[in-house]
Formats: C-alpha cells, structure tokens, sequence
C-alpha cells in the first residue's frame, strides 16, 4: 500500500480556510492525492481535529452543522490509524521530540512516517523543520493527480 503520513494542519484546511493562499492550495491538493495514495495518521490525529473543529466553532468560525457534515466526509476518506503510535511514545516519540524540539504531539507524526518510511504532509512550520533535519521526504503532490516527494 502506497501513503503518505497526514498532519492534522493540512486535513483542518479542508473545512477551515487559511489566510495563506499557499497552505490552502497545498491542503487541496493533499486532499485530491487521496484518489490515488492513502493517508495514515497516529491515533492522536482524531482528537486533535475535535479540539481544532471545537475551537473553530466557539470562535463563530463554523456552525456544529458545518463540523458534523465535515467529519462525515473525513470518515470516508483513506486515512488509516496507526494502532502502534502509543507503543512509541515513551522512546521513540520522546527521542525525537526532544531531539527536535517539537511537541510530543508533532513528534508522533514524524515518528509513523520514520517508522512506515512515508514521506510526511504537514504546514506546521516546526513540524516540517524537524522532517528536514530528520532526513525525512515531504509529501507534495503534483497537478496532475498523481504524487511525488521531495527530499529536503
């Protein structure tokens, strides 16, 4: 099976639009990929996108309809959990979150794609700092439905 790990910045993009014409055009094309490419996220990912959907709604930015509609069509899609993220966390997650100076959070994402050997989607600026210095690839998928890597 052919993947990509998927950052809770870029899926929140899909329902939340950025300011940054860049980051939306990435997050969109991201979301066209997984015609043909899976996603895989660490079990985290669920929770972080309540929180995010939350926030969003407290701040007016989105009806309780808008998010529920938005989480139906997250459900379809190819995005698999990885049920091995906790097993992780008390040493590879931690090494490389403390290697990096990224959250444990971040970490768990660059963790699943070292561990997979998938190149990584994320627009947080720390998170992909750390996926360079990692050696890891990140995700870009191209204009014509199909994906590449590049390597930083």
């Amino acid at each position: 099976m052919t993947g990509f790990v998927l950052d809770n910045s870029v899926s929140m993009r899909w329902l939340l639009a950025s300011e940054k014409i860049s980051d939306q055009n990435y997050s969109e094309s991201v979301l066209q990929s997984m015609k043909y490419f899976d996603a895989f996220v660490p079990t985290l990912w669920h929770l972080e996108a309540v929180s995010v959907l939350i926030g969003a709604e407290k701040r007016s930015e989105v009806s309780i309809g808008e998010i529920e509609a938005f989480i139906s069509q997250l459900e379809n899609l190819p995005i698999h959990v990885d049920t091995l993220t906790a097993h992780q966390a008390f040493n590879r997650t931690m090494t490389l979150s403390k290697a990096y100076n990224i959250s444990s959070y971040d970490a768990s994402y660059l963790e699943l794609s070292i561990r997979k050997g998938y190149p990584l989607a994320s627009l947080d600026k720390k998170l992909l700092k750390a996926t360079k210095q990692a050696n890891v690839e990140i995700y870009k998928p191209d204009l014509c439905n199909s994906a590449t890597v590049i390597r930083t």
